[in-house]
């Protein structure tokens, strides 16, 4: 079903995992997908062949989210090339697990650039130039709702987010747009599961009511709905994705 036809979207972090699933089902859903990529140019172009392929249409666009000139310049060149840009997808972020104690002010310093920098960065911007009517869906994380050691800087960073999200619905309302944000749990991605025992994985599984970590697929579905006409009356929220875990 062609729910987002004739929509543009632009996705931060898009090249792999959870942000790579959510370009793929937009693209599925009908919408023109911008996968913004940091870093990662044959990963992000991996996303964009792959839909083209399934019969979508994408491009990939370089910006680190953190430096406001290369967000604007990303915003400018996305609508240069389709027009406009009907919906924001911030996914693009980092997770660095350290004791309080152990956290440089490097790891501090990166994590705020990248996850709350970069999510002001790409808004300020929307405030502008997001078409009327659109949407934006900001990536929060289950890891607020629980008291993980190692987390603290991340969580503090994410809890950011949500108040950014919180705020800036009443800023744009006006003409139209709704912000909402996620928080998924523990997701079957390389990113999460590499480096971690299996052991480890199971035990978080068993924190779901579904004993299961969620799938990528699991978390596009859902940004696919907030980004459709179907959910313009939510706004302002943030939607637990973990399956019952918090």
């Amino acid at each position: 079903m062609n729910t987002l036809s004739g929509k543009v979207i632009l996705v931060t972090g898009a090249s792999r995992g959870i942000g790579a699933a959510v370009a793929h089902k937009l693209a599925q859903a009908g919408a023109k997908v911008i996968v913004n990529y940091a870093g990662g140019h044959e990963a992000a172009e991996q996303t964009v062949n792959t839909i083209k392929a399934n019969g979508g249409e994408a491009i990939a666009l370089q910006a680190d989210v953190s430096k406001a000139t290369e967000v604007a310049a990303m915003f400018d060149a996305a609508i240069a090339h389709y027009g406009k840009i009907d919906v924001l997808v911030n996914n693009a972020g980092i997770m660095i697990t350290k004791l309080l104690k152990d956290t440089t002010d490097d790891d501090f310093t990166r994590q705020f650039d990248i996850n709350v920098r970069g999510t002001f960065n790409t808004m300020r911007e929307a405030a502008t130039k997001l078409a009327d009517n659109g949407s934006i869906i900001n990536f929060s994380s289950t890891t607020t709702r629980v008291m993980m050691p190692t987390y603290g800087t991340y969580v503090a960073t994410k809890a950011a987010v949500e108040q950014l999200t919180r705020v800036f619905s009443k800023e744009v309302g006006a003409r139209g747009i709704n912000v909402n944000s996620v928080s998924p749990g523990p997701t079957n991605t390389e990113l999460f599961t590499k480096g971690k025992p299996q052991e480890v994985i199971d035990r978080l599984a068993s924190l779901s009511a579904f004993n299961r970590i969620g799938e990528p697929e699991d978390i596009a579905k859902v940004v696919v709905f907030l980004a459709s006409d179907d959910a313009k009356w939510i706004s302002a929220q943030n939607i637990g994705l973990n399956g019952a875990m918090a």
